[in-house]
């Protein structure tokens, strides 16, 4: 770990440092630009990062601060409309400073009050505005990631009629496995230029622009621009590293380094699989893990599903990927070959072509149900075959390009060869003595397992399928590696439509699809952590004649531990039993409270554990007014809750939900 860090020998050193210079420009309702003309970083990345002038504009005259990284919540200030409910404030001295009154007012919290701050912030008295301010947030309060404490101080100074902020200073400290660090970020503002008028469409959703040339300035230029100079240590870093940079960037360095990284190890692969890559990381070898290779299903039998991906990235950052798959059941005796590839040619713009053609066996909800490996464990363990399979000989070619910033337009042409599947293999490992194996047909639950009844008959279909993607506010920064979206303040509006193609290349099917989504992952909900919607509506306003695999389907989930859920899935929905052709809407809300109500709970706040609660509602022709409801906790990418569903006014379903990272 410290040869990692690059510590000395006794374990210390600096483990990372950079520095940046940029013009920053602000106008109201929040909007930002911010361009960088140098840029120097060495070591590795620290445990939360500030390398822009945007990270640190700090606004204490907003009721929440947030810290990315360190925390799923906001704390509050104490200028806040409700600071007299977290804080207690004494005044402790007043100093004259060019004529002005400098209020220290002591800040503290209330007892049993989480989310807030200790230390001290300076009045302008009269004025009533902020000077400066020196406080702490303490893991033992507050429940931070990775730190112990961390200390905000700021200063301001007059500029024009207003005071704006001359410097910025994050401290921290902390302990990882026995591992003390500490460090510092500080950010420094001049050459303010009040009531700038700023060029047409000057403020474009590009939040940062990096130079190409922002990483190779000289020392000189350093030394000449740096308002701060470096420690003794800072310099012996700096050049430390540099010597090391460069042996690192030697041929023979890059290929014994590769060589090492490249290395097959089997325990990675069985869960993660196996990456390799060259050419410094441009081009890029992965073989999927086993645990998505070796399968079982009632349709085939034991399998195997052989899947790789290469990746090339050219100079100029178009990328070109392939992926080609082979598949093969011992109990059908069915082969399948397709490959799946796309050439990125404008990065800029999310420009990329893309073609898939070959044979396979798809999910009959083509939202997908649950992986191979799940669908392995619930058929062999419990008995419960619930992904049901068709088989498919496609071609598809498809385009995708940024129409303007914030409008992605998405539309390919595909034609398929399509029979039905039936069971043929019926091994398990435990028997129950009320479950049994159910057909592949999924509209016929009752029949025999191996049941021949026709779902529907082989046939073929040429579909075209279009859709917009509608980011309000899109904002992005443009480094020389390529272009880097930032999630949206606001939801995301897809519309898409699909076309069924009669009679064109013997296709059979004819029908017309339309459906709008608006989706927002994350609405920020003061200190009750943030919600997350989706609502979507559709309907076919020609269904003439279409075959299930066309049907509008939903993201259900059957059986008590799966894959990890996002807004948009249900907990207890069918796979297929609500699969439609007729007009249909869903909702979908999930709140997080990021530990805003165990966070006040000393012994349940070390666990770090996150409050889930939500809903889920879809009503369509046949199946009206199905809901339901569920609570839980959420800790990284594992969780668990209990929900009831009802259909109607009856209850459908209750129980428990476990969801976890693996795929």
């Amino acid at each position: 770990m410290a040869k990692l860090l690059g510590l000395d020998t006794s374990g210390k050193g600096i483990a990372y440092q950079s520095e940046s210079l940029s013009t920053y420009s602000f106008k109201q309702k929040d909007e930002v630009k911010e361009i960088f003309a140098a840029s120097k970083v060495s070591g590795s990345n620290p445990p939360f990062g500030y390398n822009k002038a945007s990270d640190l504009q700090v606004n204490f005259y907003k009721n929440l601060f947030y810290i990315n990284g360190l925390s799923t919540h906001g704390f509050v200030s104490p200028v806040s409309t409700y600071a007299f409910k977290y804080y207690k404030f004494k005044l402790l001295g007043t100093i004259s400073e060019d004529g002005k009154q400098i209020d220290k007012i002591q800040v503290q919290t209330r007892i049993g009050k989480a989310l807030s701050f200790t230390g001290s912030i300076y009045i302008i008295e009269g004025d009533w505005r902020i000077y400066g301010v020196d406080l702490y947030l303490t893991k033992a309060l507050n429940n931070l990631n990775f730190v112990d404490t961390l200390r905000v101080t700021q200063q301001y100074i007059p500029v024009g009629n207003t005071w704006e902020p001359l410097s910025f200073q994050y401290s921290y400290n902390g302990n990882v496995n026995g591992l003390r660090f500490s460090g510092y970020y500080l950010g420094i503002n001049n050459n303010y230029k009040i009531d700038t008028v700023f060029k047409e469409n000057y403020f474009n959703g590009e939040i940062l622009h990096v130079d190409t040339e922002a990483n190779k300035r000289s020392a000189a230029f350093w030394a000449d621009k740096r308002p701060v100079p470096l420690t003794s240590p800072e310099v012996k870093n700096y050049k430390t590293r540099d010597s090391i940079a460069k042996l690192q960037e030697s041929k023979t360095y890059q290929d014994s380094i590769q060589r090492d990284e490249n290395k097959f190890a089997l325990l990675p692969y069985l869960v993660d699989g196996y990456l390799a890559t060259y050419k410094n990381h441009k081009d890029s070898l992965f073989v999927f893990p086993l645990l998505q290779t070796v399968y079982y299903n009632t349709v085939e039998g034991w399998g195997i599903n052989l899947k790789g991906s290469f990746t090339k990235t050219f100079e100029d950052n178009r990328s070109f990927s392939v992926s080609p798959a082979l598949r093969y059941g011992t109990a059908d005796k069915m082969f399948s070959a397709n490959i799946h590839s796309s050439y990125t040619y404008d990065p800029d713009n999310v420009g990329k072509f893309f073609v898939d053609f070959g044979s396979d066996v798809p999910d009959l909800n083509t939202l997908g149900t649950r992986s191979l490996y799940f669908n392995t464990l619930s058929t062999l363990i419990s008995e419960q075959n619930f992904v049901k399979y068709y088989r498919s000989v496609f071609a598809n070619f498809g385009y995708q390009r940024e129409l303007t910033n914030g409008i992605l337009w998405t539309a390919n042409l595909s034609y398929a060869d399509r029979t039905q599947l039936y069971n043929t293999s019926f091994n398990h490992i435990f028997t129950y003595s009320h479950l049994r194996y159910t057909s592949n047909n999924p509209l016929a639950p009752d029949a025999p397992q191996d049941d021949h009844s026709i779902l529907f008959p082989e046939n073929q279909a040429l579909t075209f399928n279009t859709s917009l993607r509608f980011t309000f506010d899109q904002q992005y920064i443009t480094r020389p590696t390529g272009k880097v979206y930032l999630p949206s303040d606001y939801p995301v509006i897809t519309v898409n439509y699909r076309k069924g193609i009669n009679n064109v290349l013997g296709s059979d099917v004819n029908y017309d699809f339309v459906a709008i989504d608006i989706t927002d992952e994350r609405l920020a909900v003061g200190l009750l952590g943030h919600s997350a919607f989706k609502i979507k509506a559709g309907a076919f306003f020609n269904n003439r004649n279409l075959y299930f695999m066309d049907y509008n389907h939903f993201i259900g989930n059957e059986g008590t531990s799966s894959d990890p859920t996002y807004v948009g899935s249900f907990h207890f929905l069918p796979f297929y039993t609500f699969s439609t052709k007729d007009p249909f809407l869903e909702f979908h809300f999930q709140h997080n409270f990021g530990g805003a109500i165990f966070d006040n709970v000393p012994f349940l706040r070390r666990l770090k554990l996150e409050e889930i609660v939500g809903a889920n509602y879809l009503t369509e022709k046949n199946n009206p007014y199905y809901s339901e409801f569920y609570f839980g906790i959420k800790r990284l990418q594992f969780g668990a809750d209990y929900g009831v569903a009802y259909q109607g006014n009856k209850k459908y379903l209750q129980g428990f939900r476990i969801f976890y990272g693996l795929k």
